[in-house]
């Protein structure tokens, strides 16, 4: 029976091109929306580019520009490269939408009537030299868990720390470098501590999250939650809907995740019926996927569910946090220039290349690293050796023989019922792989079955076979397994699929998560080679740019 499904990709930050490490997490996100499309659930694949915070601001004042341009930037190279990637996002929008901010400040709004917003008198940091209060990113120090020297005044991203700017050791104002001084300002706070109890009994309940999600929450919880400041002193961004507070805006954090719940109602809104969003969000048996890297995490298992559980809206089932990707033993590093940009990929090799390689080699469980020499190798001999080969030879010899229309078999052997049945099987594999958020598992047995195919069409060699009943059964079987491995392969690597849908005929919209066969004398397109070969100078090129 079908479900709704929704799938929340986290928001990527509009202060810079994407790059390599950032897709590694992302993902998921599509293959999963393919794969519970394909099997007929209905789904809804929603998120956007993260416009607000200070990040951005810091960027515009460096280019002379303002946020909007700069935001507005990144957001459209975004959008161009997700879809160069087959992205099959049903709304990528941006949190700078009057209608977003209109929702943002209605949640803001219910969980201050409920009284889980109150005003509070801090200590903030103050830049005697720039004369105005600091928001949290424009604070660096010393992170006071791991020691790191790179912590910014909201978190440390080398441990993952959620930080309060006064936690930092030695802080310094990231816009001159001068040493902040404390001085009273009045912020709204999110009552955290209201609802430690309710987050603590439904993280007993949940499933289908990946360990480091799971790990890192519990203990996070064991610490106590503190209320979270919501507000902050600055002038990009949405606008707080509190009287007093006019020249504040409502704190990132709580906006962006927020950006799930407002585009499902703006894609409702577009489809022309502005309740079906509660189909995702008020429905009991829909299943919320989100996938994220590890830095997010507290902000999508505990923000989240902080502000949803109140309002009464699904919290999240299952929690895709990826670990690290490194780029040839070393860490993604901007300032460095170690790092592949996603539009500089995009422009000289293969979507689907990617997709493949990052869905085998991802950064799953642990830390993965992206190698030019290892990437082209895989791509080279697994890919187009592999799979592309079997494809192009089994549609070559029906040329041959059977004038490009699949042979009628009267006979078939057990080896062939065997390999077929083994396809069968891998659908159930393979789809229990992604549910459980395995992604690796699942094309890596995906993979093992084209090999299986090749190594039957060796074994059988219908070139030498002088039986046209054998010759027809080794070449319609492996057609079966083509047409089979197409839908398999569909939520990873969707351009060769497509590709392949077209040499065989049928169209990609008509498929199903499901075991299928061709009727006999079906009509195949000459064939052509699904794949070509990365050059291997190519590949020594693009090391010697890095760094």
């Amino acid at each position: 029976m079908s479900k709704h499904v929704l799938i929340a990709m986290a928001w990527p930050y509009a202060n810079g091109s994407l790059h390599l490490g950032h897709v590694a997490g992302l993902l998921p996100s599509d293959i999963l929306a393919r794969y519970y499309r394909l099997k007929g659930d209905k789904v809804l694949f929603v998120t956007g580019s993260d416009c607000h915070g200070t990040p951005i601001c810091y960027k515009a004042q460096e280019q002379n520009k303002t946020p909007q341009e700069i935001a507005d930037f990144y957001h459209q190279e975004f959008k161009d490269s997700f879809a160069k990637l087959s992205f099959s996002f049903d709304l990528y929008g941006q949190t700078t939408s009057e209608e977003h901010k209109k929702i943002v400040q209605k949640l803001f709004l219910n969980l201050y009537e409920e009284n889980l917003i109150y005003e509070k008198e801090e200590q903030q940091f103050y830049c005697p030299k720039c004369q105005k209060f600091l928001p949290d990113r424009y604070i660096e120090g010393q992170c006071p868990k791991c020691n790191s020297s790179n912590a910014r005044g909201d978190q440390c991203d080398d441990c993952g720390a959620l930080l309060d700017p006064q936690d930092l050791i030695n802080p310094q104002c990231k816009l001159c470098g001068t040493a902040p001084e404390l001085k009273p300002t009045k912020h709204l706070y999110l009552k955290l501590s209201a609802i430690e109890k309710d987050l603590k009994k439904w993280l007993e309940h949940t499933t289908y999250w990946r360990t480091n999600a799971l790990n890192f929450t519990q203990q996070f919880l064991a610490q106590g939650l503190k209320d979270r400041a919501i507000t902050r002193d600055i002038d990009w961004g949405v606008e707080v809907p509190i009287q007093g507070y006019e020249n504040k805006r409502i704190y990132v954090w709580f906006e962006a995740v927020s950006g799930y719940f407002s585009m499902s109602q703006i894609w409702a809104k577009q489809q022309g019926d502005e309740d079906l969003w509660k189909k995702w969000w008020q429905n009991k048996n829909s299943f919320h996927c989100y996938i994220h890297g590890k830095d997010n995490i507290p902000f999508h298992t505990i923000i989240w569910p902080a502000i949803l559980m109140p309002q009464k809206f699904n919290l999240p089932n299952q929690i895709i946090s990826s670990e690290y990707l490194s780029l040839e033993g070393k860490q993604f590093s901007t300032s460095r220039n170690w790092a592949v940009w996603l539009p500089d990929y995009l422009a000289k090799y293969p979507a689907d290349a990617l997709r493949y390689y990052l869905s085998i080699n991802g950064p799953e469980n642990h830390d993965a690293d992206f190698s030019w020499e290892n990437f082209t190798q895989r791509f080279n001999s697994e890919l187009v050796n592999n799979y592309g080969n079997f494809v192009h030879r089994t549609l070559s010899l029906i040329g041959k023989y059977f004038d490009h229309h699949l042979p009628e078999v009267k006979k078939m052997s057990d080896n062939s019922k065997d390999l077929l049945k083994n396809c069968q099987k891998v659908f159930e594999q393979a789809g229990q792989f992604l549910e459980q958020g395995e992604i690796m598992k699942a094309i890596k047995t995906i993979m093992d079955l084209a090999q299986q195919g090749n190594q039957y069409i060796d074994q059988q060699a219908p070139w030498r076979e002088s039986d046209e009943n054998k010759k027809a059964e080794c070449l319609s079987t492996c057609a079966q397994l083509i047409y089979n491995l197409s839908i398999l392969f569909y939520p990873f690597i969707p351009q060769t699929s497509e590709k392949l849908h077209d040499l065989l005929n049928i169209q990609s919209d008509q498929v199903t998560w499901q075991y299928s066969e061709l009727e006999a004398g079906k009509n195949f397109d000459k064939s052509v080679p699904l794949f070509e070969k990365i050059d291997a100078e190519l590949v020594q090129e693009e090391k010697e740019k890095l760094g």
